[in-house]
Formats: C-alpha cells, structure tokens, sequence
C-alpha cells in the first residue's frame, strides 16, 4: 500500500551541510528542476493510487521556481505536504506556500549561530528566525528540526530553549550513515533519549532509536517497506528503486505510474526490499517513517505512540493560537 511520495524537485542546493551530499556533489549542481507539467500529473496519478502524502524535497527544495504552485496543487487533490528548508529564500515563497504546506520544518543544527553557519557554509542563521516570524504571522505552524550529530548532541537543552521561547515544536532528527557519514553513537543515543523523554513539545521517533541501538535494518529479518509504501521520483522525471540513498536503478515514466507499478521490476525490488546486502544496518529516516506506520512490530508501535504526540501538540499549539488570535480580534 502506497503512503508517501518522496518527490525531488531538485538535486540543487544552496547550503553546503556537513551531514549531507548535496551542495557538495559537482554532478547536481546543473541538474534539471522537475517540470511542472510533469509533478501534476504524477501527482495526481498517486492520489489517485492512494498516496496521502507528499514530501517536496530535495536539495533545498525552494530553489524550484514553481514550489508554490507544486504545494498548491497537491493539496487540492487532499494530500498531506511537507518542506525541510533551510530558511534562505522562505521569505520569498511564504505568502505561494501558505497554507498548503501541513509539515513546515526549518532546520537549525545549533544554538549557536557561528555553529549552526559552520556546518552549513553559508550564513542561515538569522535566516531561520526571520522565516519563523513570517510564517507564524501568516498563520503558519511550522517546525523547528534539529539534525543531531555527535558533535551537536550536547546542545539539544538550548534548541528545546529555542524552540519553547517561539512556541514551537522541536522536531529531534537523529543523523543516519549513509554515503560515508556516521550515525549517531551511543553516548549521543543515550543523552537523547534521555532528555527528550517526557517533553511534551519534542518530537523524537522512539521506534528510530530503538532501531539504531539494534543495529539498524537486518537482512534476515527486515523492517523496510520502502518499495511497497513509498514512491520516490527523481527531477529527471524517474522512479528511483529501490531508494534514493541506495538506488541502484531507475525507471522512467513514460506511462502510467499504475501500470509500472505492476510490473515485474516493482515486484522484484518489493520482494527485496530490506534484502539487499547495502540493506543491512540501514537506518535511513526517510523509509523507516512510513515502514513503521502501521503497528505491526515493537518499532512500529514505539513509533505510533511518539507520532500521536506529536500531532497532540501540534493541534494544541494550533487551537491556542486560533483562539487567542479571535479574542484579541473581539478586543
């Protein structure tokens, strides 16, 4: 059963992050933005094949002059969006993407802002906040996601700081190995877990760390579905099997998206999928958030009752502004 669609409007990025590939890759810099014509009617395909939800990434994903129009269309046909960015150019889409982006996450790795301009080599700090404060004044309710690596860790009580003094979520993002960079340690796992417990308003997957401290994905016994529950489709118009951060291969779409999905190369890569020999000690976010949507094992479970929270919180956070904002409109 297809959930989510991991769509890359680009492979570009503006950011040089320590943790990631992308603004350093000399083979995206030039890559294709996705066509417009073509994220419709894949799109609309998928809804019609019952994807409730769409995450527009990439790269930075507002680098694609058409994202407004992207998340637009999208929520017409009742899909659930998201953005990671990294707040540089919110400023100029906030007003095309308000209201149609249910999960707006802005990234911040550190309290700190030399830190936080360090492990991304360009000067966002400030960027973030400005962003926050236009989206919180359009009625937004964005995110703030912290990607948690070994030298960042020990700072997550000042980004709970952060977060609680703009009223918002922190969203905890423990960093996983792929493309040659660690994931978290122990030490960092424990002091996480450790302080996220109880908090109300921070959004830790449980079922992601129970999967680290068991060694990730097994072979002999594997906890992925991102073939049968996820889609993900490249900028260049392609379905990338069996994921993005292991893709082996691609298929394009040259015709309906239902009729590849029936096919024997979809097949083969579903009855794969968590098999492969770079499958094994996989613990890559993006596939194990939909892998776990349904209670069918201990992390699935741990992850149900993590996801509850946070969508408690949020409708919280919600309804409190909604209702302040009429009163101080009755004033």
């Amino acid at each position: 059963m297809l959930l989510l669609c991991n769509y890359y409007v680009t492979y570009r990025c503006n950011a040089y992050c320590e943790f990631c590939h992308f603004g350093f890759h000399e083979n995206f810099k030039n890559t294709p933005f996705a066509n417009l014509n073509d994220f419709k009617s894949n799109v609309e395909q998928l809804a019609e094949l019952g994807v409730k939800f769409i995450d527009l990434t990439g790269g930075e994903p507002l680098l694609h002059r058409d994202i407004g129009e992207m998340a637009k269309f999208a929520r017409s046909l009742k899909m659930q969006t998201s953005i990671t960015t990294n707040g540089l150019l919110y400023p100029k889409f906030a007003e095309r993407l308000a209201g149609n982006i249910n999960l707006l996450h802005f990234s911040l790795d550190s309290p700190d802002e030399d830190e936080h301009n360090r492990i991304r080599k360009v000067n966002c700090y400030r960027s973030v906040f400005k962003s926050i404060e236009i989206a919180k004044s359009l009625d937004e309710f964005p995110d703030i996601l912290f990607t948690v690596t070994n030298e960042t860790y020990h700072k997550l009580p000042r980004m709970y700081e952060i977060a609680r003094e703009h009223d918002l979520v922190l969203l905890v993002n423990p960093v996983f190995s792929y493309f040659g960079n660690p994931g978290l340690n122990e030490v960092a796992i424990d002091f996480v877990e450790e302080y996220c417990d109880g908090k109300l308003d921070v959004y830790l997957n449980k079922g992601f760390m129970k999967l680290r401290r068991d060694g990730g994905n097994h072979i002999d016994d594997p906890k992925c579905k991102a073939v049968s529950r996820v889609i993900v489709i490249s900028p260049n118009n392609e379905i990338i099997l069996p994921c993005y951060h292991f893709g082996k291969e691609t298929i394009k779409i040259d015709r309906p998206i239902k009729v590849i999905r029936e096919s024997e190369k979809i097949k083969y890569y579903k009855k794969m999928e968590g098999r492969f020999d770079f499958c094994e000690g996989c613990t890559v976010n993006c596939y194990f958030e939909p892998s776990f949507a349904f209670p069918t094992n201990y992390y699935a479970i741990t992850s149900l009752t993590s996801k509850f929270k946070y969508s408690y919180n949020k409708l919280i956070k919600q309804k409190i502004k909604k209702f302040t904002s009429r009163k101080s409109e009755t004033q």
